[in-house]
């Protein structure tokens, strides 16, 4: 092991180490965060709602779905606290509530990305040779 994993690795036990370990149930609480998010038309949904609030007929239409389907997405996604819900009259409008998840996107994303590069190098490489 060179001398900068040997750092990283010391970096990730210290930090580890610094976290208290976390209750059954703030566990279960992270575990329904992550299954709410391992659905891609949730995934789509949360997309479309990063540029803004949109009402439920507006969200079904942009993601390709029926209007009771969004709906159902949609209160498991508020359940598990990633969107909020807004009244006006009959219309009801959903947002972001939690920006969060942006970012845990771009970190699942960048890092995919980076698997993905490394592995269509090693094929390049393996092609020349």
């Amino acid at each position: 092991m060179d001398m900068d994993a040997s750092i990283q690795v010391a970096s990730r036990r210290s930090r580890r180490q610094q976290r208290p370990m976390m209750s059954r149930e703030a566990l279960e609480l992270v575990a329904a965060r992550f299954r709410a998010m391992g659905e891609p038309l949730r995934l789509r949904i949360l997309q479309e709602l990063e540029g803004g609030e949109h009402n439920v007929s507006a969200l079904a239409d942009s993601v390709e779905s029926t209007q009771p389907n969004v709906s159902k997405h949609l209160k498991t996604l508020q359940d598990a606290g990633l969107v909020k819900r807004r009244q006006q009259g009959n219309e009801v409008y959903y947002a972001i509530a939690d920006a969060m998840v942006f970012e845990l996107c771009e970190m699942i994303c960048s890092r995919l990305r980076d698997r993905l590069e490394a592995q269509v190098g090693a094929l390049k490489f393996r092609m020349r040779g």
